[in-house]
């Protein structure tokens, strides 16, 4: 997780005019920077930092407090990030970047349900972006025209309660801390490395750790992350493949030691 020296939602007053603080979840640093340059070229927007993983981005989200956090639809494709995030901090905008094999009806509705407050191609212009954190803001809904057509709806808007295909809200079993917990697990780490990570004691984490194998009714933590990869509980990295072609094999399931290193 990296966060930027600009003054975020919880330490800005409220002066006249004040930008807003935009941070991105993505796992491919060019595409940040790309994003990142995007914000901090627009008048009344402010970079507030970036995270390359899910538990990365429950931290940023908790630290920095930003105002709009744009999501790579690849990190979230069941709408658990998204459910936690929301979850955590009702004022917090989360703008989905959808990739191609996410644009169908089912994932915008579980988007919806979740609680993603917008939607646009991943592939859109600078000026779509920008438009769709300005839309959002204003009206806290926002669905990209290139969208709209999935869902049957020509507003440009994701809707509370207007479903579009029969489905269920997304389920999380785990609390959002079991869930960085979770996820660090499957990075292999140990209760001391995790601890130091979330500024958990060690003996915290270990109780995260029992209410994950009870609440999964796994026998331990190998097969706790089995049984979480194979629900969707968590993801596997995806790979940037280029848009409009299929990803291939799962690639390795995520690792946000790097982000943690550099800070």
């Amino acid at each position: 997780m990296t966060r930027s020296n600009e003054p975020s939602r919880a330490t800005q007053g409220s002066p006249p005019a004040r930008s807003l603080g935009i941070a991105a979840v993505d796992p491919v640093p060019f595409c940040r920077e790309g994003l990142s340059s995007i914000v901090q070229r627009t008048p009344g927007l402010h970079w507030a930092g970036h995270a390359g993983n899910p538990h990365a981005a429950l931290q940023l989200a908790e630290q920095v407090h930003p105002d709009v956090i744009l999501l790579d639809s690849g990190l979230d494709p069941h709408g658990h990030l998204t459910k936690l995030l929301v979850t955590g901090d009702p004022s917090l905008l989360v703008v989905l970047l959808v990739r191609d094999a996410h644009r169908t009806a089912a994932f915008l509705q579980t988007a919806q349900l979740a609680g993603a407050h917008a939607a646009l191609p991943r592939t859109s212009e600078a000026r779509r972006l920008v438009e769709a954190i300005r839309r959002v803001h204003l009206d806290r809904r926002y669905l990209d025209p290139a969208l709209a057509p999935l869902t049957g709806q020509q507003r440009q808007g994701l809707r509370p309660g207007e479903p579009v295909v029969a489905t269920r809200r997304p389920r999380m079993p785990l609390s959002r801390r079991e869930f960085q917990v979770l996820q660090l697990v499957a990075e292999g780490l140990e209760n001391a490395a995790i601890a130091k990570i979330l500024y958990l004691s060690v003996e915290t984490v270990r109780t995260h750790v029992k209410s994950i194998l009870r609440k999964l009714s796994a026998r331990d933590r190998t097969h706790a992350v089995t049984i979480a990869f194979r629900g969707g509980i968590l993801i596997c990295q995806p790979e940037d493949v280029p848009e409009g072609k299929t990803p291939g094999p799962a690639a390795n399931p995520p690792s946000g030691m790097a982000e943690h290193q550099a800070r």
